[in-house]
């Protein structure tokens, strides 16, 4: 049971910040695996950095639930190239010209040589995979790729579709990012050989925390601030992703033609108009409940695991996660 202090977010990092220091170090050095030509695109997309959300994961669960071991920065390193390879290939399809405030690689080099980077990540990170003893490690790391890309497939497939419910929403999201998330904290429990029930709590805490930080993201891309971010905006609107905003808006009845006209125009929709719509609408402030609710149901799923500091870290993530959201 957790009852103690909790701890921040900035705190909950400085528990993991020599793993992680090591874990950006290996993440940096893999560009020298690649073929001597393929080197420099490499070293670009995992020198760029970020937040490392997915190796944090995995190492306060594994502190939560046991020792951080070698083992816990292997899985940290492979889920992260997981996750750059996803960016890399998201800015192809989004036609973002910005990623952590540098040119995104398919700006620098086009698309035909940055979906093969992408490529060489997934494979790269796979290969690393195989190195665990444990087989059912590898077998679920491949598995969290796959729903990943599979995630990513199913969106594209519904782009500029009005028929889109809030639980495919849900799905989506479920599999392009809260894959990698429940992958993190079950695999961190794991390898720590922790108990199936506790095993499962986390998986389930990451789940709901991926879900959450996705509709974070989803509110943020509609309502954020590109030189903040770092990253361009307002492609989902761009490209036909509707997301949960624009879901509950349509739900709602309220203005359900003005708002479909707007949605269909691809590339010409007028962002701003559509948003302030959401907002008087109370879609935005909607979507952040949901989030809210999801945050609380992932720290109830930490209710019976043995208190640490680690495992107060991870309740510093959500909780990090519901601030993020109330300053938007």
């Amino acid at each position: 049971m957790i009852s103690a202090e909790p701890i921040s977010f900035s705190q909950a990092f400085e528990l993991i910040n020599p793993h992680l220091y090591t874990v950006e170090e290996r993440i940096r050095a893999q560009a020298k695996s690649f073929d001597p030509a393929v080197e420099g695109y490499v070293s670009y997309v995992c020198g760029a950095g970020g937040k490392r959300l997915r190796p944090a994961l995995a190492l306060l669960s594994a502190g939560a639930t046991g020792k951080i071991t070698a083992s816990h920065v292997d899985l940290a390193v492979i889920l992260e190239l997981i996750h750059i390879a996803t960016l890399v290939h998201d800015d192809i399809m989004d036609g973002a010209e910005l990623r952590r405030d540098q040119p995104s690689a398919n700006a620098k080099w086009g698309n035909a040589i940055t979906v093969l980077l992408g490529d060489c990540l997934f494979a790269h990170a796979l290969r690393l995979s195989t190195n665990f003893s444990n087989s059912d490690i590898c077998r679920r790391i491949a598995d969290a790729a796959a729903e990943v890309c599979s995630g990513e497939i199913i969106q594209t497939q519904r782009r500029f579709d009005l028929k889109l419910s809030t639980s495919d929403y849900y799905r989506i999201i479920e599999m392009k990012t809260a894959a990698l998330f429940s992958a993190a904290c079950e695999l961190g429990a794991f390898i720590s050989e922790a108990s199936p029930p506790v095993i499962s709590a986390l998986k389930t805490f990451g789940t709901k925390v991926g879900v959450a930080y996705q509709i974070y993201d989803d509110i943020l891309d509609l309502a954020g601030n590109e030189e903040e971010t770092g990253k361009t905006l307002g492609t989902d609107l761009r490209k036909g992703k509707f997301t949960l905003p624009v879901l509950l808006m349509l739900q709602s009845g309220r203005d359900v033609s003005t708002i479909r006209e707007l949605l269909l125009k691809e590339d010409k929709v007028d962002g701003e108009l559509l948003v302030a719509m959401l907002g008087s609408a109370g879609a935005l402030q909607s979507a952040k409940a949901v989030a809210h609710r999801l945050i609380q149901e992932a720290l109830t799923q930490l209710e019976d695991i043995q208190d640490n500091k680690y495992a107060r870290g991870l309740r510093a993530i959500p909780a990090h996660l519901g601030t993020l959201l109330e300053k938007l």
